[in-house]
């Protein structure tokens, strides 16, 4: 497994995702401030690994030891910033789209090979080199939420999940219950406005088995970027980054819960880029039009997956929409 580094630090970074926000936050507030405040006012950008002026971060979030199937990265965003233009885009890789090449799921690269293996199958995806990753685990997730003191979604369609996983009853035998119902517990989301706890925010991102349309991988999809927006307005309020108490306690949760295999002069440099951008950021997900879901056999370990909708292993024409959205 590729060697990941730690690396914190924050003041005036705005990014769309936790991870990132934590890198810079250690690094600025304990590591070398003034050789990492110098790189961050005068680094050239060619002291990061990026092709045409574009460097892209893959970002993994996993479940954590105290879960069945916690190196799994079920959450997966290609950050793409543009060393050119203020311009910074946030992808979302179904977890479920089907990697001949390691013959799984891509939320199961991470497993098999690191971070390594991860950025070399978003890349095959991508059609396009990713330079670096990100990976956060969520078994702090909750936490970091509680220190903010909760955020603000807007719900946009209520939904009701009857099989939400209770953590730690995973093998329970729900005393001979073949319906094993006592794993599992009913979560329910109303329309409009809600501040929502660690453990609410939580179950808001994972809930998967919905009915109707918010029981699909896009809008699971949709409803983490919402989440990750909704911290990253808190960390950056005054009310966070001026707070020490607060400061101290979200770097203790960071140095447990975010691996990087960015430097700290890289990640300046980015911060100064990011901060740029922060006016043009872009959060989208691959059109479903350019994906098929073949029937569960064999060829696909008989799992629910997906592949280009050109076949499988084929994906030109999903490379050419991620070009067309990052040139």
């Amino acid at each position: 497994m590729q060697k990941v580094t730690r690396n914190y630090t924050i003041a005036t970074i705005v990014v769309l995702t936790i991870a990132l926000i934590f890198f810079t936050w250690q690094n600025f507030y304990v590591r070398e401030f003034l050789s990492l405040a110098a790189a961050f006012i005068r680094t050239s950008s060619d002291k990061v690994q990026s092709v045409g002026g574009q460097t892209n971060i893959l970002i993994m979030g996993k479940a954590g030891k105290e879960h069945a199937g916690g190196d799994l990265t079920d959450t997966m965003i290609l950050a793409s910033l543009s060393l050119t233009s203020p311009k910074l885009t946030f992808v979302s890789i179904p977890r479920d789209l089907w990697i001949p090449e390691i013959r799984a799921k891509i939320n199961s690269a991470y497993y098999y090979g690191g971070t390594s293996l991860a950025k070399e199958s978003a890349a095959k995806v991508a059609g396009a080199p990713v330079q670096y990753s990100v990976v956060i685990d969520f078994s702090g997730f909750k936490d970091v939420v509680d220190v903010l003191g909760g955020v603000k979604i807007n719900i946009e369609n209520s939904f009701t999940d009857n099989l939400y996983p209770i953590a730690g009853r995973e093998n329970d035998t729900c005393g001979g219950d073949r319906t094993y119902k006592c794993r599992y517990e009913t979560v329910t989301f109303s329309s409009g406005e809600q501040l929502m706890d660690g453990t609410t925010a939580l179950k808001f991102v994972r809930s998967r088995h919905a009915e109707g349309p918010e029981g699909t991988d896009t809008a699971r999809e949709a409803r983490q970027q919402k989440v990750i927006a909704a911290i990253k307005n808190k960390l950056l309020s005054p009310a966070t980054f001026l707070n020490p108490k607060k400061d101290f306690e979200l770097l203790s949760l960071a140095r447990n819960l975010v691996q990087t295999d960015i430097n700290g002069t890289e990640g300046a440099v980015l911060a100064r880029k990011v901060l740029a951008a922060r006016g043009s950021v872009r959060q989208l997900l691959i059109p479903q039009e350019l994906l098929f879901n073949p029937p569960a056999t064999k060829a696909y370990d008989n799992l629910y997956v997906f592949i280009p909708r050109l076949g499988n292993g084929r994906w030109s024409e999903v490379n050419k929409w991620f070009a067309s959205i990052l040139n």
